[in-house]
């Protein structure tokens, strides 16, 4: 991974204002906002397992400087299309980016230079990725996704949740209710999962029209919040759904396989991790997010995501509640009979139980401190789920591994993944389409 200099990540920052006046000509890049803190007094995200390692990462300018800067950055190419909404309308930018998705650009006579260079530039495969390492990756993150996937969903977006400052976005659109909460559940089950069925990232697979549409409704999203009068204060929070704010959810799963490596005094990972952390970091391209942040190395994994922990102010306020609660509430399936109930039941202790267990530090006291309560019937159902998730992985694990009967095994897995997508739904990957409108038809509506 090629690091630019402290200089160059400041500067590509501030061309933002420049390059795309509409979105970001009322942006002071000079400033550093209140979320990006270096003070040592100062309470941060980062773990309490890791406080003693505060003054080290942040002695480490040029990583810091990389933090700053993508906590300023959005996504050019997705905000350069967003910001045709004046001109084009929500709904049609939309029609238009199915289509180049669908057909490919070429065959959208309407296509906008900036949705040429968009769809472009997902189309141009990373010199830096392995392709059929990201085949292998997906190949073997398919057992995790049809066993323990649908059982940790809810915990892992409740986390991302934590912050205030990271959380705000999600409040401006709309997802405190528990309706909207279970759209966005549903959706980010949907585009997780498409990432690891055969073929879904290729340029015309599932997975990478999803990922289009995800930075295009985070680039309307910012469009929406910072130019619409004062409803987004860049001083407190920077750039709304920063490059930084993605790196947890796309890339938790190689910081835990990374942590996994380092505790056990190697500072490479095996062929197996590889493919895994080689899917990710595909994953993370598609949306969006650039080499910087993309460490292929167990130590570079873990310092990037220590020093975005140890560098964004901690805090959690109301807003954090109602998307917790709305989250721990949000019914996630249509199915109400016994058996829709009984996994509900499973599946949200089985989330309560891993959030307070796994994402927040200090169990079930710290978990209630932030609104989630953890009791008696979530443990119970814990176990039980727990139960159900290992000893399916266990086989297949077991089976990945005979050649007679991995590629049936395998077949089996991409049929379970089919129905959980059926189950889950349609995605959308768009916010409420009045928040697009022109000011004088929204107050009419």
């Amino acid at each position: 991974m090629n690091t630019p200099i402290i200089s160059e990540f400041a500067k590509e920052s501030s061309d933002q204002a420049a390059e795309l006046p509409a979105m970001y000509g009322r942006v002071d890049f000079s400033i550093t906002p209140e979320r990006f803190t270096v003070e040592p007094d100062v309470q941060s995200e980062l773990a309490p397992e890791y406080a003693a390692r505060r003054p080290e990462l942040l002695a480490n300018k040029q990583r810091v400087a990389l933090i700053k800067a993508y906590t300023m950055h959005g996504d050019p190419v997705a905000d350069a299309y967003a910001a045709l909404i004046p001109q084009y309308g929500f709904q049609r930018l939309v029609a238009m980016l199915t289509d180049a998705c669908d057909r490919g650009v070429e065959n959208v006579p309407t296509a906008p230079p900036e949705l040429v260079r968009f769809i472009r530039e997902m189309e141009q495969f990373p010199a830096w990725l392995d392709a059929k390492l990201i085949e292998e990756g997906a190949r073997i993150e398919r057992n995790a996704f049809a066993h323990r996937a649908p059982f940790s969903i809810r915990g892992g977006l409740i986390a991302t949740f934590m912050n205030k400052y990271a959380a705000l976005p999600m409040v401006l659109t709309g997802a405190l209710s528990s309706k909207s909460a279970a759209h966005r559940l549903n959706e980010t089950a949907i585009f997780f999962t498409q990432t690891v069925m055969p073929d879904a990232l290729d340029r015309h697979g599932a997975a990478f029209k999803s990922a289009a549409m995800v930075r295009l409704m985070h680039s309307m999203v910012r469009f929406n919040v910072l130019t619409r009068g004062n409803r987004w204060d860049v001083k407190t929070y920077g750039i709304p759904i920063p490059q930084v704010d993605q790196m947890p959810a796309g890339l938790m799963s190689v910081f835990i396989i990374a942590q996994k490596a380092l505790r056990q005094g190697r500072t490479a990972f095996t062929p197996a991790e590889r493919a895994h952390v080689e899917l990710a970091r595909y994953r993370c391209f598609l949306l969006g997010l650039p080499e910087d942040l993309l460490a292929d190395t167990p130590p570079a994994v873990v310092d990037l995501m220590l020093t975005r922990h140890a560098t964004l102010r901690k805090g959690f306020d109301d807003n954090c509640a109602a998307l917790v609660h709305a989250m721990l509430t949000a019914d996630l399936t249509s199915d109400h009979s016994l058996r829709g109930r009984m996994h509900t039941w499973l599946e949200r202790g089985f989330s309560k139980v891993f959030f307070a267990s796994e994402l927040v530090r200090g169990g079930k006291s710290v978990a209630a401190k932030v609104g989630v309560e953890v009791g008696l019937s979530d443990y119970i159902a814990a176990a039980a789920a727990g139960v159900m998730i290992a000893a399916p992985m266990t086989v297949y694990a077991l089976a990945a591994h005979i050649p007679l009967v991995r590629d049936a095994a395998d077949r089996s897995l991409v049929r379970t993944l089919t129905n959980q997508l059926k189950r889950y739904g349609h995605a959308e990957f768009t916010t409420n389409v009045a928040n697009y409108r022109p000011a004088h038809l929204q107050s009419a509506a």
